[in-house]
């Protein structure tokens, strides 16, 4: 049986080392290739699109995949309708995996958006100093605010222009710390923090650090998951799905 991963995440990963070794299990993961120098799971990876819908399709059938998996970031959203379009074309079984979403709770000062630029639109009435934690794909979208807004931009890898042109870059990778994140915010005087609604725990303790100083945060809702595809929130349980298919 020949299992395909649209990976690039914690729980791909996780996935791939929960399936590796399994006997009568052909395991390929592939990443995008955004990232400069990717976590790599264990068993066979490629790197690179696909080519859209059709590439994928085509890729699907030279291969002869019997299963795929989407579990691309949350914020990958092109990558899930290729993906759907392509099983559905190819009759292959398709699942997505996609963490839990964040919730606010009390104490928290959320405002909702429904895309980057959005999320730019509020922040003029919401703080001067931001701390943007999008990802280096979206600065584009503030690129184009007053000049008296001042963001901090987290990201794995060095952003390229359109960016704000008054912007200090860190370059980092999470899992972070409630007390990592305490420190930022204060010691760059933080006022106001822009995420997207990636889910997990690897970056959650910025929220909890923002409600704990009373910072409002702007969150960019996800995409949805395309209509008609099941969708569970863990790799045991993606990899559960791929071993009823195996014993079929």
């Amino acid at each position: 049986m020949r299992v395909l991963i649209l990976g690039g995440t914690a729980e791909a990963r996780r996935l791939a080392e929960l399936l590796h070794g399994t006997p009568g299990l052909e395991l390929t993961s592939s990443l995008a290739g955004r990232v400069a120098a990717p976590r790599l799971p264990p068993g066979e990876v490629r790197i690179g699109g696909f080519g859209g819908a059709d590439g994928l399709t085509a890729w699907l059938r030279e291969h002869r995949v019997d299963a795929l998996v989407d579990a691309t970031h949350p914020f990958a959203g092109t990558i899930g309708f290729h993906a759907a379009r392509a099983a559905a074309a190819t009759d292959v079984p398709l699942l997505a995996l996609r963490r839990p979403g964040w919730s606010p709770v009390e104490g928290d000062r959320w405002h909702e958006a429904g895309s980057p630029a959005e999320a730019a639109a509020l922040l003029p009435g919401l703080g001067r100093r931001v701390f943007l934690t999008t990802g280096r794909t979206s600065l584009a979208a503030f690129a184009d605010l007053p000049d008296d807004l001042w963001f901090l931009v987290r990201s794995v890898d060095a952003p390229e222009p359109p960016h704000p042109s008054r912007m200090e870059v860190l370059l980092d990778r999470g899992p972070f710390t409630l007390g990592g994140e305490r420190e930022l915010l204060r010691r760059h005087r933080v006022d106001v923090v822009v995420t997207k609604d990636s889910g997990g725990a690897a970056t959650a303790p910025k929220l909890t650090a923002a409600r704990e100083a009373g910072l409002p945060v702007v969150v960019v809702r996800r995409p949805p998951v395309p209509e008609g595809v099941p969708v569970v929130a863990g790799p045991e349980q993606a990899a559960g799905w791929v071993r009823e298919r195996l014993a079929d």
